[in-house]
């Protein structure tokens, strides 16, 4: 089984990764961890303030056949990011996308509203960022609006956090998926 998240820069994808590592077992990839690697070690010119779709074009193809391999050997894994392409149906032929399943985490604008500074005071909740991210309330609108609209335009499941931010809820919903 693959479990995708997607959504974008705040959401939680890392966080909700880990407890599902923690309740099912199944090994994580951070696509940032990838994209990290990949810029340090200078095989790309993009550098982790690049456009998404940059990063994603380039990313992309690297972790689709990550993920095919381990559909081939019967592996399980969780890859998370933000570089996951609502498209990414169109990658896979369907005996490979049996074993996909593919949420992404958004927030409502009510929520962003409610708590931004909670959003900003959790950014490190699994990994350490280093710096202010600059995170800015209506760019965040804006991504989620957009991300939530994509979920739906291509029938992609969203997990649209309103109200409180439970990671184990979260969880439980994904694991629903499976």
């Amino acid at each position: 089984m693959i479990i995708l998240i997607g959504g974008d820069t705040h959401t939680g994808k890392t966080l909700l990764a880990q407890k599902l590592l923690e309740r099912i077992g199944f090994p994580y990839l951070s696509i940032d961890h990838l994209k990290m690697g990949l810029i340090r070690v200078g095989l790309t010119e993009l550098t982790a303030e690049s456009d998404d779709k940059a990063l994603t074009d380039f990313l992309w193809p690297i972790v689709r056949e990550i993920i095919k391999t381990n559909i081939e050997n019967s592996q399980n894994l969780i890859v998370e990011g933000c570089y996951i392409p609502f498209d990414f149906t169109e990658s896979f032929s369907p005996e490979y996308l049996r074993v996909i399943r593919y949420v992404c985490l958004a927030f409502s604008t009510h929520y962003i509203d409610e708590h931004f500074d909670y959003i900003c005071t959790h950014e490190s909740a699994i990994e350490k960022r280093i710096g202010n991210s600059g995170l800015m309330r209506d760019e965040l609108k804006e991504a989620n609006r957009v991300n939530a609209e994509m979920c739906n335009r291509y029938s992609l499941k969203c997990l649209l956090i309103d109200n409180d931010y439970n990671a184990d809820d979260l969880a439980s919903a994904v694991e629903e998926l499976l």
